[in-house]
């Protein structure tokens, strides 16, 4: 077994969160190490959407052309259908100033952050590295213990930041303890080819009989389809086999899409239930440590925000940390400006997790009532959110509070 302690910040997870986290700091000079536990980024993210508030932290990191060889795609059309009859649609070219969401390469995006990262002497990136254990030296959290292709290593650091997931070793190791917040749905996620009829970046979301589906393009030109649905009632469709599912899918949607759905089920791309959790850590820092991102915070699929909050939570913490640490800050000053990062960042985690939630109540409610609600109300939110002006509409696109790159 093999020790590190020369690090002043170890990061956890090579998510959004904690890629971005870790250019920012080594880019003013600090010393960080950055763990992930896959030996790369090339596997299936289906949360691929950047808001213009995301885009704003990705534009911030001085990415320069790395951003624009992303891989992307830029929606120009949002369809509305309430069961199989098209509501409204909004052309997103003739929308105020201010951006629009894109659905962006996360892999490109990961690979992008390390590798302009990877030119700062200062960061190191250890990739294949499991997490096995939290350390601490008395109450404090001084590192954890990883296992490698070349077994067991060490690391220790001043501080210690888990940016690592839902699942995350180190808010599970660090004692912190999250609030499971109301998630009444799963979401089934399936890509198929690109229609040859739709114009490209069209979107069309489908509402109806307790039932949200979204298709959207997918960075590398595919359709990309999630299908939201009441927790627990996938079971019995997946048990009746994809064709199965897949209709119930096309009897939900406009007849182009249906159709489109059937003649493709045979080639659908990695389909798999994403089991929704949304929770929020009460506390996200204790001596020696911190969360953030997913492992803080646990977005509903819903408003497309779980990249956009993980960057915005990496720039203020960099707000917060890099001044004590360019000053070498350790222990107690170093964790009261852990401290300041969920103050900060609390109110809009809260604010996008209730606006989130509200959605699905109406959506997947069942029986005559919920079709009574959703008759009343999808033309008039037709009306109100077409300028895509509505306040909760802005809230999502360029978040809720006010975070901008000070150091």
């Amino acid at each position: 077994m093999t020790s590190d302690r020369d690090s002043q910040v170890l990061i956890v997870g090579a998510g959004p969160a904690g890629a971005a986290l870790a250019l920012l700091l080594a880019q003013r000079g600090v010393q960080v190490t950055l763990v992930e536990r896959q030996v790369d980024f090339a596997r299936e993210f289906r949360g691929e959407i950047v808001m213009p508030s995301g885009w704003r932290v990705l534009e911030a990191l001085g990415l320069g052309r790395g951003l624009e060889e992303i891989p992307q795609r830029h929606p120009g059309e949002i369809e509305i259908f309430h069961n199989q009859r098209r509501l409204f649609g909004i052309s997103l070219d003739q929308q105020p100033s201010g951006g629009m969401p894109v659905s962006l390469s996360q892999p490109r995006l990961l690979e992008t952050l390390v590798e302009v990262a990877q030119t700062h002497s200062g960061f190191r990136f250890l990739r294949g590295a499991s997490v096995k254990e939290v350390l601490r030296a008395g109450d404090r959290i001084d590192g954890v213990r990883v296992q490698t292709a070349e077994g067991s290593q060490v690391l220790r650091a001043g501080l210690v930041i888990g940016a690592d997931g839902r699942a995350s070793t180190v808010r599970r190791g660090g004692g912190f303890t999250a609030q499971v917040r109301d998630a009444p749905m799963d979401i089934v996620w399936a890509k198929l080819p690109w229609p040859s009829s739709w114009k490209e970046g069209k979107v069309q979301a489908v509402v109806g009989h307790g039932h949200l589906l979204i298709a959207f393009p997918a960075p590398d030109g595919e359709l990309q389809v999630a299908w939201v649905i009441l927790k627990g009632a996938f079971g019995a469709l997946r048990a009746r086999g994809i064709s199965e599912w897949v209709e119930e899918m096309a009897n939900h949607v406009g007849a182009e899409l249906g159709s489109h759905l059937r003649t493709n089920k045979d080639t659908l791309s990695r389909p798999f239930l994403l089991d929704v959790v949304t929770d929020r850590v009460e506390g996200w820092s204790r001596p020696g440590a911190l969360v953030i991102g997913d492992a803080a915070h646990t977005m509903s699929p819903v408003g497309g925000q779980g990249i956009n909050v993980a960057l915005r939570d990496a720039v203020v913490t960099a707000n917060h940390l890099v001044p004590v640490l360019q000053a070498g800050a350790t222990g107690e000053i170093l964790d009261a400006a852990a401290a300041m990062v969920e103050p900060e960042r609390g109110p809009e985690i809260d604010a996008i997790q209730s606006l989130a939630a509200l959605p699905p109540r109406v959506v997947l409610r069942r029986g005559w009532t919920g079709e009574l609600v959703r008759f009343a109300l999808l033309p008039l939110l037709g009306r109100v959110l077409a300028p895509l002006t509505a306040k909760p509409l802005r809230q999502l696109f360029d978040g809720v509070t006010h975070v901008e790159l000070k150091v």
